[in-house]
């Protein structure tokens, strides 16, 4: 999609107003910031399946004075499942079940805050059992009976090197033609972007999690994008409460697969939002009916992050 890319690696004598974006300044204050950029996500979730334009258009105007000014979001492994398959949809379930999942994502330069259009975002997970397309005989997911009571949370035995199962390691070929969950997409003007999908299981080793890249500097053709170069390359996690919740749910309670936490794990850094931790909505009595997720991502326009090297 991206063509040859280098890994960036930032100098320990970098600009200082690199440095500086760990001390920039919210545009408002405290809990505004949070309830404005989901509602903004919200917003744009409702709108981009229907009346796309007018209703993202109204999202970025009702939150851009109360945007904030993140750092750069955590770099992590591309994981060994990418497949550069320029699948281009937003609506990437095809028929596998699970919690509906929105996802609405606004991609900004992280210096100037700006927002970054026509910027290609890719998204990729596995199924509600653990199962990666592509690599269906190759992931380590599992299911059948019921486990009795709820996820334990405990690790597998010895500790999870991110080595397997999607969190680190090297790039493997596809073992099958599925590529169910996986998508690429354009952000507006606004820098947004909505993906439709399911709420990720768990595997052996990792929290549940997303994938992502932003692609920048390409051109969108007929047969998809092309050329330019990836600037990020993360992944989106979700807290515990919607996991547990999300565990009491078929087909998510069939799984038998031993489940590491957020905090077990060895891919996410543990810094909230920056480390990739989503924004979540959800009726807490019922999560079955759906769950809204947001996060702003900031990233360096400028720099080549591919995760291959991390």
């Amino acid at each position: 999609m991206t063509g040859n890319q280098t890994d960036h690696q930032q100098s320990a004598h970098e600009p200082k107003h690199k440095k500086d974006l760990t001390r920039r300044k919210v545009v408002v204050a405290g809990a505004g910031v949070a309830v404005a950029v989901s509602a903004g996500g919200t917003l744009a979730a409702t709108g981009a399946f229907a009346g796309e334009t007018s209703t993202t258009a109204a999202a970025s105007s009702s939150s851009s004075a109360s945007e904030a000014c993140y750092k750069l979001t955590s770099e992590t492994t591309e994981g060994p499942y990418y497949i550069d398959a320029d699948k281009i949809r937003r609506d990437i379930t095809e028929d596998k079940e699970g919690i509906p999942l929105t996802l609405a994502l606004k991609v900004i330069d992280s210096e100037t805050c700006k927002p970054i259009a026509n910027a290609a975002v890719d998204i990729w997970h596995c199924d509600a059992l653990g199962v990666y397309s592509g690599y269906e005989s190759a992931s380590t997911g599992g299911g059948g009976p019921a486990p009795s009571g709820t996820p334990t949370g405990e690790p597998p035995s010895g500790a999870p090197t991110g080595g397997t199962g999607g969190g680190g390691g090297v790039h493997q070929e596809p073992t099958d033609d599925e590529r169910y969950l996986r998508g690429t997409w354009k952000t507006d003007r606004h820098g947004q972007v909505t993906f439709r999908t399911i709420f990720p299981g768990w595997y052996r080793g990792r929290c549940v999690h997303i994938h992502t890249k932003v692609h920048v500097d390409g051109e969108w053709t007929e047969a998809g994008y092309e050329g330019g170069h990836t600037c990020h390359t993360g992944q989106f996690f979700f807290d515990e409460e919607s996991v547990l919740a999300s565990a009491e749910v078929a087909p998510y309670s069939t799984s038998t697969t031993e489940r590491t936490t957020l905090t077990e794990d060895t891919i996410y850094d543990q810094s909230g939002t920056t480390g990739g931790l989503l924004r979540l909505k959800y009726n807490k009595k019922n999560i079955a009916k759906g769950v809204q997720a947001s996060l702003t991502l900031g990233v360096d326009p400028d720099a080549t992050q591919d995760g291959t090297s991390i």
